[in-house]
């Protein structure tokens, strides 16, 4: 029977929501997360063919052949790019993005991932780090001997210097914007990485045409609602326990009768 492979399908596709809800619910509290959503797609359809057959009205048939679907799958899980509200941290070194943009990261292996994670601190070198330790691109080094940073919008790292009156630049913090958002790849860590269905990355000060700003002392939210998650959540479990009252139901019509 047919009902039992498409209410299985539905409830393997309602379990993988309730995944894709749960970690939206974990990362919540997560800076700079992007919420995903699931979308599904049904199956191909099985058609039964039959000769038409005529209409009461003259000259007219009515349609042929019987349509039957064969359930549904995942079509995609994708980040919804919406930014998250701006917490304040009074943080020298935590930035946040102000509209398009990501922060440049550069990986142990060499590679360059990006993030929209702004919390930011000096290693022992006086390096501008994530707090896993990995650089920032381009790479600003702080002198040791400075008493005070400023980050300005345009991503300018001003710091003043023991003995200076005026501040010194020590570099500029870059951010990189993509065609396509939605393509990037998760490498987890707040991290991701630039791939085909991206397109490559157009790297570019703050506040240039195109490209966020930075605002020092913030950090980026997580965009996640937990009301809408929750309300999510309840839908797919409605839709998980009406499938499996399908397959119930199919088993009673397969069973012998009594």
């Amino acid at each position: 029977m047919k009902a039992l492979q498409i209410a299985a399908l539905g409830m393997i596709a309602q379990q993988r929501k309730t995944e894709v809800v749960a970690n939206n619910l974990a990362n919540m509290n997560t800076t700079g997360y992007q919420r995903r959503r699931t979308e599904f797609s049904d199956l191909i359809y099985s058609i039964a063919e039959r000769k038409p057959s005529a209409s009461s009205r003259a000259g007219e048939t009515v349609p042929a052949g019987l349509v039957s679907g064969q359930g549904v799958r995942v079509a995609s899980i994708y980040r919804i790019i919406e930014q998250g509200n701006l917490k304040a941290t009074e943080n020298t070194f935590d930035l946040a993005i102000q509209g398009e943009g990501y922060f440049q990261v550069l990986l142990p292996n060499g590679d360059t991932a990006y993030t929209r994670d702004g919390t930011f601190q000096l290693n022992g070198q006086g390096q501008v780090v994530t707090h896993d330790g990995f650089a920032v691109q381009p790479g600003i080094n702080v002198p040791l001997e400075a008493i005070d940073v400023t980050i300005n919008s345009s991503g300018e790292v001003l710091a003043i210097l023991a003995g200076e009156d005026e501040p010194a630049n020590v570099g500029t913090i870059q951010i990189a914007t993509f065609p396509n958002q939605g393509g990037l790849e998760a490498l987890g860590d707040n991290l991701f990485r630039e791939t085909a269905a991206s397109g490559p990355a157009n790297v570019d000060n703050p506040s240039q045409a195109g490209f966020g700003s930075l605002l020092q002392g913030f950090v980026e939210s997580s965009n996640v609602n937990p009301i809408d998650e929750i309300a999510a959540l309840i839908a797919a479990q409605r839709a998980y326990e009406m499938n499996s009252k399908v397959i119930q139901t199919a088993d009673k019509m397969m069973g012998p009768s009594r």
